[in-house]
């Protein structure tokens, strides 16, 4: 049996001239592909405000109706989210399929999560989008119960629905709340041993699983589709002058993010604010580096993790036909690479080193023999630079973590 194609038209508003409204719709599309349709068409109504009916207005309805029958399509996707109202309201316009933003994206990431974690908070996301738009479809009543005693009608679908999905993201969060702990202890256990992590961070489709690959031989997904990343995943890199780095590739960014994700994916997102360095990818080859570098900087804020060091790592420079100046003025250094050829990627280790370097303390000593564990403890925790072995004791030059340094 053949698997019937979604066709779909996309549907945007433009509030006001010079938004990105255009490169929203197109990216509107790209997620479309990647969630398995097709698109047939795309309609972008100009107007001063959205439509709190029915997101568009009454005559570009009409003119949706007719593209609908003229390509053939099953359904729309709205580059918005759609309030219940909205989306009642056009179901019964087109007798279509009505889809926005935030439901196609929850769609990739139920496709794309494998991880125990990433499928609950995947469905405690769905649960929460769908738990706010039951209004307007449960009119029908359940089956009226017999026999002496019964009094009216039965509960109504719309409360029994209602009840269910409360019940069940209950046990979705109290299941996470297990997974976060185990989380946390991770977390700690990384905080005692003063290991320092190194997050990826970036656009959704920039390379940030390419260069994960790249840097810690890791056998994760690499894929051109957004979100192909869900889980997140962490390595250990082999730095220069015996130092090591934990690496975490995360979640891809993107354009009005819902916030069902935000607060589903809380414990996942907290593994960028609980980072050293922030590697922050870009997709040099875009024509939207700009605005998407700014997305990133908007979510890390909204995350917390606005004050944290970054590293740009300017990315696909092997797509490029000429070479171009980059600049990233919030981060400390910019890099210019490619996660295909390799180029950037080992002065990208050793960026990294030189900031948590830059963390450390500088020290020369003479150490007695019966002291020697110590010089151990710099060797794990710190950066051992040289050992000589003296009659008086053991001169050592060295880098060593605050937590570690004792002053003479």
């Amino acid at each position: 049996m053949q698997e019937i194609e979604e066709r779909v038209i996309l549907v945007g508003v433009e509030t006001q001239a010079g938004d990105d409204t255009d490169e929203s719709v197109r990216e509107l599309g790209d997620l479309a592909q990647t969630a398995g349709a097709e698109v047939a068409g795309t309609l972008i109504q100009r107007r001063e405000n959205i439509h709190p009916g029915t997101y568009i207005g009454k005559g570009k309805i009409e003119e949706l109706y007719g593209m609908l029958l003229e390509t053939g399509a099953t359904g729309i996707v709205c580059d918005d989210e759609l309030s219940p109202a909205q989306l009642n309201n056009l179901q019964q316009e087109l007798n279509c399929k009505v889809m926005d933003r935030t439901l196609l994206i929850l769609d990739i990431f139920a496709r794309h999560a494998t991880s125990r974690e990433g499928k609950l908070q995947v469905e405690l996301a769905q649960l929460r989008y769908r738990a706010a738009r039951l209004t307007g479809f449960g009119r029908s009543l359940s089956r009226l119960g017999g026999g002496i005693g019964t009094r009216g009608p039965g509960e109504k679908k719309l409360e029994t629905d209602r009840r269910l999905i409360r019940a069940r993201i209950g046990h979705l969060k109290r299941e996470l709340e297990e997974v976060v702990r185990h989380r946390e202890l991770i977390r700690a256990q990384r905080r005692r041993s003063q290991q320092k992590i190194a997050a990826l961070v970036g656009y959704t489709s920039v390379g940030k699983s390419a260069i994960f690959r790249t840097l810690t031989g890791a056998d994760v997904l690499e894929d051109a589709k957004l979100f192909a990343t869900l889980d997140t995943t962490t390595r250990m890199v082999q730095l220069s002058g015996r130092q090591e780095v934990l690496l975490t590739d995360t979640v891809g960014f993107i354009r009005k993010l819902p916030h069902h994700l935000v607060e589903a994916f809380k414990s996942t997102l907290e593994e960028v604010c609980c980072a050293d360095i922030l590697i922050h990818v870009v997709d040099s080859s875009s024509a939207q580096l700009e605005a998407q570098m700014q997305i990133v900087y908007e979510t890390l804020s909204e995350l917390g993790a606005g004050d944290k060091p970054v590293i740009t790592v300017f990315n696909k420079q092997d797509l490029l036909t000429e070479r171009q100046s980059f600049r990233d003025f919030r981060a400390e250094k910019c890099i210019l690479g490619s996660a295909h050829t390799g180029e950037g990627m080992e002065e990208l280790k050793n960026v990294i080193g030189e900031i948590l370097r830059a963390q450390k303390i500088y020290v020369e000593r003479l150490f007695a023999y019966d002291q020697a564990g110590l010089i151990q403890l710099i060797r794990k925790k710190g950066e051992l630079l040289e050992e000589e072995y003296r009659p008086d004791g053991i001169f050592v030059r060295a880098y060593v973590s605050r937590e570690i340094y004792l002053p003479v």
